[in-house]
């Protein structure tokens, strides 16, 4: 219960800084704080047993059938991240609190800041390859919130898109290879999986799986050629770029090429893919890191350097370098947030961060560049620092690795890489912390105030720490996470300063040397590298980009231009076309073995009816009114054909949903015009006609096919025979909405609240405007009735709501054993009130009855929602009914079932949707009839007596 209560605190937690903002940017971040800690805490408890051996599991049943259950795992790998998630969130979150301005909402930032920290958490802490796709777009989601968080910042705004672009791109073809992975396997359990090696590889699938499980992880960790994203993600605040790059988002391509090194690992696709990739990342990086003059933009590239370090050594694919490789994301993670924590600071206090207008700040800020330049000498990897050790492990490696029978190609590029490293290390120590101030800054530089400098700091203890006792600091947790991504016993290896004379010294003397003789041409080198060539990479994403709207929207306008006829044929056709497809795909077709019922004169007598009034529908098209009439009365054709067949749920609803629906076109048609536009050519009606024809036949030949035969597999058995036993109702239509598939009446709920929402959106823009200028200027075009609240409309649906509505609740609560329930419940009472709108107007009646259609809409979802939930209560899946016969005196024995609260959602949910079309429409009725709204009930009230006339006074009398 713990493991999952680590995953869910920071998004339950998410609702804290969101309501604790009001009581002070105090009161906020520690809220937020607290969450944090809380979640680390209970990790920290677990921290013994992990580095020992022990791996816990939670699981819960879900989706059995699809393969997705809520399934969390510990082992060493997760320990190590989501300690560093947790722990260095604790550390972003004391820092932003004095980092951001007054002028910036705080609440939303840690809002954001605890969504894309539970998405992180349960990335690493995932055992469902199912779930931990959805906890990785949710990273994508909320690191576009938080790259984006100045909103008001072209760059930021654009560097949110990017990163969701090509991350969320990277996503998709990643769910594409677990999918493939889990088929393979026939499980979507990670600690299934991970038992496979030998079948994942051997299957032909393997490949094409490790090539989109990739795609996923280069684009997340900013891998060659996906890198561009990343530097413009700087962007965001700072605490944000320190936390995506030293502890989450980047880290997650990385952790994902971690977890699956067991069974996509030790082949040469897998090196040469990935080694290849990480190994041009790390040098690519690294040079171009040396000539940004951005503090932020320098320390983004080395971000993207030392991934593809860290990249090329799981690339390796052996157990020491997999060793090398997590101690080097330790270390990482310490000194890459201090730094960035201290670029923060720099232009916090200094107001830039160009490094051209820097200079000298050691003298004026001591402790920031103490912090400063401890972690940028980690980051060159100089002795005895924790950098130092872990570049000194990836250069033994690479001194080892042979890379297409060559065995100089990945030694020389690695301390190349190295080199670079160097060089723009020392450029953020030397040119930003040494010599003297270049420029006259805006503002005078000091120290921050301990919220800013306490945090790097900690983490700068850990470099210096790690870096002298690495055996005794990190040893233990690198063991216990090198364990879970080998997957086995580890070699014997020693983490410490001293390794001997050995070639990795020399390449690192190289590479230090080097860096500093680079640095020291830096000035030479900047003049050179401006007049070269080189490509842009944000440009040519910018000019891809470009290209696919153009694609996009000439395809659109070609396909989607306006024309519902169109729109109908192509999917007509295509239908017809996979249906004669499958027709013609089996080539013995038999006749049907089913008797045909005897024709009774009723039926004959609604079926020509049915058909002479879809010809006269079709005929008689051009008036619109008249054809929605002969709609409505097909509707009720069809009603009598459900009462024929016995099935009266579906005929009271049928009844139902045509008075309702006849009733809200009219007012649509109201101020449409009467008559359809201009016909088509002749051979376009040809066209629509042979397609009309086709479909036709062939609906009609598949039903007939499906009527005429036995279904020895249908389910009708299975629901005839459990109503009763599981359901608890004798109504099996009603059960199966309810319970048998509850899933697909909520999904329905859900859409038809969508729809009512959809309408009252796109009348409210009608109701703004040029639009709105137009329902002015609108001149009725048709005779009205000067009577437009008659009397005996007004009299007799007064009478008839009480009846309706008492009609309602009988057809509600008997629904689960007679016809009835919720759904047809809320339409005869939607057409109740409909009708008290229709008699007195809707301004008279809603000032009288007064509801928030919104909110019942959502009330419905939720009543569904929660009488769904209840069922786990019980250990049941999602919405199983329960029932209990109760006798009370009196009235005697009946059946209370939860059933009834799901009904009751669908209720709501039916009136709420309703309602809220007619007050949209309505509206625009009024605006269109430029009538102020009625105050009286009726237009002419008879009880009203009429006062009386004075006589007149004739000439005669006064004289």
């Amino acid at each position: 219960m713990s493991l999952t209560l680590i995953v869910l605190l920071p998004f339950l937690g998410a609702v804290l800084p969101a309501v604790m903002i009001r009581a002070g940017r105090n009161a906020c971040a520690t809220a937020t704080g607290a969450v944090t800690l809380l979640a680390l805490i209970l990790l920290i408890a677990k921290a013994p047993a992990v580095i020992g051996g022990e791996v816990f599991q939670v699981r819960y049943e879900w989706l059995t059938d699809l393969g997705l259950n809520v399934t969390f795992f510990l082992d060493g790998l997760g320990l190590l991240f989501a300690t560093l998630i947790l722990g260095i969130g604790l550390l972003i979150i004391i820092y932003a609190r004095f980092y951001l301005s007054k002028d910036d909402p705080m609440g939303r930032f840690y809002v954001f800041l605890l969504l894309f920290q539970g998405a992180m958490v349960g990335i690493v802490l995932s055992d469902n390859v199912l779930l931990l796709l959805i906890f990785w777009e949710l990273t994508s989601l909320s690191s576009f919130l938080l790259i984006g968080y100045w909103k008001h910042l072209p760059e930021g705004r654009q560097g949110a898109r990017m990163a969701l672009t090509v991350t969320g791109a990277g996503g998709l073809a990643m769910i594409a290879g677990m999918l493939i992975l889990g088929d393979i396997v026939g499980s979507y359990d990670l600690t299934v999986i991970l038992q496979h090696a030998d079948l994942i590889q051997a299957s032909p699938l393997y490949v094409p799986a490790l090539v989109l499980i990739l795609l996923g992880c280069f684009t997340k960790s900013a891998q060659f050629p996906f890198h561009f994203w990343l530097p413009h993600a700087m962007a965001a605040p700072t605490p944000v770029s320190a936390y995506l790059h030293s502890a989450t988002m980047v880290k997650a391509g990385i952790f994902l090429m971690a977890r699956m090194w067991p069974v996509l690992s030790g082949t040469p696709e897998w090196f040469y893919i990935v080694a290849t990739a990480g190994l041009v990342t790390m040098v690519l990086g690294a040079w171009i890191a040396i000539f940004k003059h951005d503090l932020k933009g320098l320390l983004a590239y080395s971000t993207v350097s030392h991934l593809g370090l860290v990249t090329m050594l799981l690339g390796f694919g052996t157990p020491i370098a997999a060793v090398a490789g997590v101690f080097h994301i330790i270390n990482h993670a310490t000194f890459k947030a201090a730094l960035f924590m201290t670029a923060g600071i720099i232009d916090h206090e200094t107001g830039t961060r160009d490094i051209r207008r820097l200079g000298g700040l050691l003298n004026l800020m001591p402790i920031a560049g103490t912090i400063g330049v401890i972690s940028a000498a980690s980051m060159a990897g100089i002795i005895p620092l924790n950098g130092f050790l872990s570049k000194e492990m990836m250069l033994e490696e690479a001194w080892h690795t042979v890379w297409f029978d060559q065995n100089w190609v990945v030694p020389v590029l690695a301390t190349i890489g190295a080199l670079f490293s160097v060089a723009y290390s020392f450029r953020f120590i030397f040119h930003v912390w040494f010599g003297k101030t270049r420029d006259v800054l805006s503002h005078e530089p000091h120290d921050p105030p301990f919220g800013m400098w306490g945090p790097p700091a900690f983490l700068t203890a850990l470099v210096v720490l790690i870096g002298l006792f690495p055996a005794v600091i990190a040893g233990p947790l690198v063991a216990a996470t090198a364990s879970a991504v080998t997957g086995g016993n580890l070699p014997e290896y020693h983490l410490a300063l001293w390794h001997g004379l050995t070639p990795a010294l020399g390449m690192s003397i190289i590479a230090i040397v080097g860096g500093a003789l680079l640095l020291m041409r830096h000035r030479g080198l900047l003049s050179v590298t401006a007049n070269l060539s080189r490509p842009d990479a944000k440009a040519m994403f910018d000019c891809l980009i470009v290209k696919v709207v153009d694609l996009s929207r000439t395809v659109s306008d070609n396909l989607h231009n306006g024309s519902l006829q169109r729109y109908l044929a192509v999917m007509i056709f295509a239908a017809l076309a996979i249906g004669l497809s499958g027709f013609y795909a089996e080539p013995d077709h038999t006749a049907g073995t089913r008797e045909l019922l005897a024709v009774s004169p009723p039926a004959a007598i609604g079926w020509v009816l049915l058909v002479v009034t879809c010809i006269a529908a079709v005929a008689m098209h051009h008036n619109r009114l008249l054809a929605l009439l002969l709609v409505g009365v097909i509707g009720l054709i069809v009603s009598l054909g459900f009462i024929y067949l016995s099935a009266p749920d579906l005929a009271l609803t049928q009844i139902s949903v045509e008075v309702v629906t006849v009733i809200l076109m009219l007012l649509a048609l109201n101020i449409l015009p009467k008559e359809t536009p201009k016909e088509s050519q002749p051979g376009r009606k040809f066209r629509d006609w042979i397609i009309a024809a086709g479909a036709g036949l062939g609906m009609g030949g598949a039903v007939w096919a499906i009527m005429t035969r036995e279904l020895p597999n249908s389910i009708s058995a299975y629901h005839l025979a459990n109503s009763k036993i599981e359901g608890g109702g004798t109504n099996v239509v009603n059960v199966i909405l309810v319970d048998f598939r509850g899933f697909d009446t909520f999904g329905e709920i859900i859409v038809l609240g969508i729809a009512a929402l959809s309408i009252f959106a796109l009348i409210e823009t009608v109701t703004q405007g040029a639009a709105a200028k137009r329902l002015a200027d609108w001149v009725v075009d048709h005779r009205r009735s000067a009577d437009r609240h008659p009397m005996m409309m007004v009299v007799a649906t007064r009478v008839m709501l009480p009846l309706s509505l008492l009609v309602g609740v009988y057809i509600f609560l008997r629904g689960h054993n007679e016809p009835g329930g919720g759904f047809i419940a809320g339409l005869v009472v939607s057409v109740a009130l409909v009708m008290q709108y229709m008699a007195s107007g809707f301004g008279w009646t809603q000032n009288r009855m007064k509801a928030n259609y919104h909110g019942m809409i959502g009330l419905g979802v939720i009543a569904a929602a929660i009488t769904g939930m209840s069922a786990w209560v019980a250990g049941l899946p999602f919405l199983t009914s329960g029932f209990v016969h109760v006798h009370l005196p009196i009235v005697g024995e009946f059946e209370l079932a939860s059933a009834m609260g799901f009904d009751l959602g669908v209720f709501l949910t039916v009136v709420g949707a309703v309602m809220l079309a007619l007050a949209k429409l309505s509206q625009v009725e009024r605006m269109a009839a430029h009538g102020d709204i009625n105050p009286e009930p009726m237009d002419y009230d008879p009880s009203v007596a009429a006062p009386p006339v004075a006589p007149a006074v004739t000439a005669e009398k006064e004289a």
